[in-house]
């Protein structure tokens, strides 16, 4: 079995675990909270050992019934590979503890390609994984636009991608953060940097993206354009997404139009949270002009489409499976992800 640590049990890390301890190889030995909250009574309720930054908060913690296995140093120690999931610009903090220890990280999308020297798509370049120290899951946003443009790249081909990214404002638990009444240029410039961080994964795809920030909570919505290599119809797209275990197809016959009823027909059929964790395409929204003008519309859930990745990446970095495709079968199969189409 493999040990696996989670450094910040949070909006991804709590994720992370629960379907690590899905997996029949792996798991979970620790995972860290820096304060007292209703996630740390979530890790104790799940049987987590719970692990803290600084040993000195204990009390604070047992003062409310919630017990401490020891410093998040020592639960280190005990695995054999640590998913980082604290926030933006804190993980590449913790790497020189992974070193200390020479233990195999991975660091989920808020911290920068430069973190790993690698990032990784389990679609895209899962082989390339096989026995790394270090790795980086790219984003929610940028591990949608992988899986979809390298399908089709790998079988039809394409030339260029144009890719805007209507963003939720914040997480559904996250009170602090907007906007409440605007819609706002994240960035005000054009290309954002998700064409580049896809370029860390498919470096020879040209690609420009543009991004904006709405009052939403509950997911993601990409429009998509790919100039194509090579004709296609509507029907051979539609036809090859069905192949992909990643690629959910929302048919018209749903009545699914909006990111808010397929959050509510995931949660209808009982997944965890309500987690979709394949890319929702929605097939009307697929259109081909002039024979290589593809157009199409996918919804991201930036909660959960990372999660079934970095399961991945645990096993690809362990080496003990080669195969990208036993990989995600394994994992799919393990967290119940059967394909929305």
């Amino acid at each position: 079995m493999i040990k696996v640590a989670v450094n910040g049990y949070g909006t991804i890390g709590k994720r992370v675990a629960d379907a690590v301890s899905a997996q029949p190889d792996m798991e979970i030995i620790g995972v860290s909270k820096t304060r007292p909250s209703a996630e740390a009574f979530i890790a104790q309720k799940r049987g987590y050992p719970l692990y803290i930054t600084d040993i000195a908060k204990k009390k604070a913690f047992e003062e409310i019934d919630i017990l401490i296995a020891g410093s998040v140093e020592e639960m280190i120690q005990k695995a054999d590979i640590v998913v980082d999931a604290t926030p933006g610009g804190v993980g590449i903090n913790n790497k020189v503890l992974y070193e200390k220890y020479s233990k195999k990280a991975i660091w989920e999308g808020g911290e920068g390609h430069k973190v790993a020297e690698f990032s990784f798509n389990a679609s895209c370049n899962y082989t390339e994984a096989i026995g790394r120290q270090y790795a980086r899951v790219v984003s929610c946003n940028t591990t949608g636009l992988c899986r979809i443009i390298n399908l089709i790249d790998s079988v039809i081909g394409v030339k260029k991608v144009r890719a805007t990214m209507i963003r939720r404002g914040s997480d559904p638990g996250d009170v602090k953060r907007g906007p409440i009444d605007a819609i706002v240029l994240n960035p005000v410039t054009i290309p954002s940097h998700h064409g580049s961080d896809v370029q860390s994964i498919l470096p020879h795809i040209n690609i420009v993206t543009s991004a904006m920030i709405v009052p939403t909570t509950l997911m993601h919505m990409h429009f998509l354009n790919m100039e194509l290599k090579n004709f296609a119809t509507k029907e051979q797209v539609i036809e090859l997404i069905k192949t992909h275990s990643r690629l959910g197809l929302i048919e018209k016959s749903s009545g699914i139009t909006s990111t808010s009823q397929l959050k509510e027909y995931t949660s209808d059929i009982l997944r965890p949270r309500g987690d979709l964790w394949e890319n929702g395409i929605f097939e009307d929204s697929i259109s081909i002009l002039d024979g290589t003008d593809l157009y199409l519309f996918q919804a991201i859930h930036q909660e959960a489409d990372v999660v079934v990745e970095t399961i991945d990446c645990i096993r690809a970095m362990m080496g003990d499976v080669k195969s990208a495709v036993e990989s995600i079968a394994i994992t799919n199969k393990a967290v119940g992800l059967t394909t929305i189409h």
